[in-house]
Parts: structure tokens; sequence; C-alpha cells
């Protein structure tokens, strides 16, 4: 099925790979433990000669499929699921770098994963923020302890483009780990490889599951990378081909040291719902650009933070990267005589609520609330101002949400 297109390799992969029964969807396991007829194959899948499952923690079947679809959809050499989208950006900063090293990461960045940083130079890791939209700082970030890149696709929530394919030729040429959080744009736009990444994270909470009912998160690795070249990797993990050693270390320090396991009854939710992740992700970047170009021409909006906009500093970046297709997130900056929360409260379809990627439409103050615990100065460092509104635009109708948005911000 390799020369068939993105949707049709998604729906049909379930059944195509000796499914029980001949079932179209995986069945779910929910065991714990997993027993062998012979003690020495038992020992062969502890010790990684022989493919298999051990314990619950560290994956089950269901899992597994799940794992096979997202790198499908990434087009890498393996995955590994966890619990949700934050534990697989602590996996692959806590199995890959030690005290000493140096990261470099975009300043642009969610909120949580901004903190996580922060914990991480608390454990000694030397930290860089660059604007990631200019290749030439991260070049003049470079240090001799510098071990790895980290950059989202499309930023969250300021919608900033990197020079996602620079920064990958630079990793290249210092043959750095190059990490791509693509949550924003999902595999369906461009999948990470395209970008040189040596690994790709998804929170699969947001547009691969789709439907707010699943939490889940991914790690893929897309086999552009030599682990030969990294220093970090423990000896024991240092066998077979060298481009499958980094996602082997993530997935027993992620799953079976910290424990960032999801559940196979939430792998099975997560699979489904990534079958019609083309549907709903045309739907939403349609939205989302109409939704866009009303409020940038409305009186009471400062500004419209939106890569499908031409106004947008990235635009034909973002075009070139994926297609005329930009994603579900808009950053809306009110004027100040604009009151943020009494517009929100005359909101009648959209939901006051945090979250991405889902099918319905949701917003929040972004500064008085997921990003209130950074503090007004690292807000104003990534461009958050308090009048700053989150939209992650769903799949109604476009006439219901430009509707809403309407009726809340017109003169009372």
């Amino acid at each position: 099925m390799s020369n068939t297109g993105f949707t049709t390799q998604i729906v049909h992969y379930g059944h195509r790979t000796d499914t029980e029964h001949g079932a179209v969807h995986a069945a779910v396991h929910p065991s714990t433990e997993y027993t062998y007829h012979d003690a020495h194959d038992l020992a062969a899948v502890f010790q990684n000669r022989k493919k298999g499952y051990t314990y619950g923690r560290t994956g089950t079947p269901t899992t597994a499929a799940l794992e096979a679809q997202v790198t499908t959809m990434e087009q890498g050499n393996g995955t590994v699921t966890f619990a949700t989208g934050m534990a697989a950006l602590n996996a692959v900063f806590f199995a890959l770098l030690r005290h000493g090293d140096h990261l470099i990461a975009s300043k642009y960045i969610f909120g949580n994963t901004n903190s996580l940083l922060m914990t991480l130079e608390n454990f000694g890791v030397e930290l860089t923020l660059v604007d990631a939209t200019d290749v030439a700082q991260v070049q003049a970030a470079l240090r001799p302890n510098t071990r790895m890149v980290f950059v989202e696709t499309i930023a969250n929530p300021g919608t900033q483009v990197a020079d996602l394919k620079a920064i990958g030729d630079v990793c290249q040429a210092h043959k750095l780990v190059y990490v791509v959080d693509s949550t924003l744009s999902s595999p369906y736009l461009r999948p990470g490889r395209d970008f040189g990444a040596s690994l790709v994270v998804n929170s699969l909470s947001k547009h691969l599951g789709g439907h707010g009912n699943a939490l889940g998160g991914a790690v893929t690795q897309t086999g552009l990378y030599d682990w030969a070249d990294f220093p970090h990797i423990y000896e024991q993990y240092r066998k077979d081909d060298s481009r499958t050693w980094g996602l082997l270390q993530i997935k027993k320090k992620g799953l079976r040291d910290m424990g960032g396991t999801l559940s196979s009854d939430v792998a099975h939710r997560l699979a489904a719902g990534a079958e019609t992740i083309a549907l709903r992700m045309d739907r939403i970047c349609s939205n989302a650009l109409a939704l866009a170009r009303f409020l940038d021409t409305h009186p009471l909006v400062e500004r419209v933070q939106y890569p499908g906009l031409d106004t947008h500093p990235q635009h034909q970046r973002a075009t070139e990267f994926f297609g005329g297709l930009y994603g579900g997130l808009l950053g809306v900056v009110l004027k100040d005589q604009a009151d943020v929360f009494e517009c929100l409260n005359r909101l009648r379809i959209v939901a006051l609520a945090t979250h991405l990627g889902d099918n319905r439409t949701l917003v929040l103050p972004a500064a008085h609330t997921i990003y209130y615990e950074m503090g007004a100065e690292r807000r104003a460092l990534m461009g958050i101002p308090d009048n700053f509104l989150r939209i992650s635009v769903g799949i109604e109708e476009e006439a219901d949400l430009i509707g809403d948005f309407a009726q809340a911000l017109a003169d009372r």
C-alpha cells in the first residue's frame, strides 16, 4: 500500500496487519503481563534480541498498533507512544540529555514545554532560547557542548513558523539531534522527516485523536540521524542498526523507568480517531482561514496571528512548507478598549476551554490561564499580551463560527 494516499493507508492499515479474526480494528489488549512457554524466549524479549511483550508499562499489542499507524503517517522507522504529549517530551529530554549538555530551543513554544525547559536547567542542562524563525540565531547559539535543537513547526500560541528546513541542515552539518514538535501542523500537513528532523513529537490528544476524549503523545524516529554520532547512548542499546538506538533508549527510559505509559483503551480510541485526520484538518484549516480573515478586519481587533494571512511574517514559508494549509490555531490580540473577559462571555457556540485540535472551536485568554504561571516578563518575550486570545478552530459550519464572534465583539 506504499503507493496509496495518506488516508487510504491509515484507514486500511489495521485489517491488513493480521488482526484477530479479520477485525478492521486492532483488538484492545488490557493484559498487564505476557507469558512465554519457553523461558529462553522471555529472556530474549527482555534483552531486545526478540520482539514481544513483557509488561504493560513498556507497551502492549494495542499501543504497538497505534505506533505503527503514527510511524506510517510520519514516514519514520519507529514510534513510541506515551500517556500524554508532555510525557513524550519528558522522555526525549531526560533520556538523551545529561548535566552539562547544551540545548537550543525556540523561544516561541507551548507554555508547559517552556516550564519543562526551565526544569531541565535545574538539572544542569544549559539552555539557549532563540528566535527559530531565523536560522542565523540557531547558528550563533551553537557551542561545543550543544547536543540538541528543539522547535515547534507552528508555534503555540503565536503561530510563528520556524525556519525548519534550514535548521535541519545546520543540525545535520553539526551532527546534532533535531527534535521537531509537529503537534500544530500534524503529519497530514507535512511529516517532520521532510524538515530533516531526527525525532518528531506529536501530542496525540490534539489533531491525531481529534475528539477531545483521549490523552496521548508520540515520539517518532525518522531514521535520518545516526545515533553512533551521539555520545549518550548506553552501551546495552548499541546493537544492530545504529539508526534505531535513540528510540530504544527513549522507550526504555520513558516507559520502563519513568512510567509514562499509554493505556490500551486510550490507544484504541486514538487509533480510531486518527483515521479521519485528513477530513478534519481540511475543514479546520478552511474554517481557520475564514475566521482569521474576518477577525483581521474587525475594529476591535488589534492584530490576528495566523500563517494563512498575507500579513503573517512567515506566510510564504508556511505556504511552501504546508502546501496552502495553515493549521487551526489563531492568536488574536484585542484592542485596549475591548474587555477580554466580557467578549469571551458573550460567545454562544465557541467553548471556553483549554485544548487544541478538537472538533469543537475552543478559546481562552492565554495570559490569564495557560501562560499565567510563567510571569509577565516571559510572556512579553513570547509576544503574549494580556488581551491575547488563543483560538483553536474546529469543524463547525464556517458561518456559525464567524457569526458567533461577530455578535460577541459587537457594540452593546
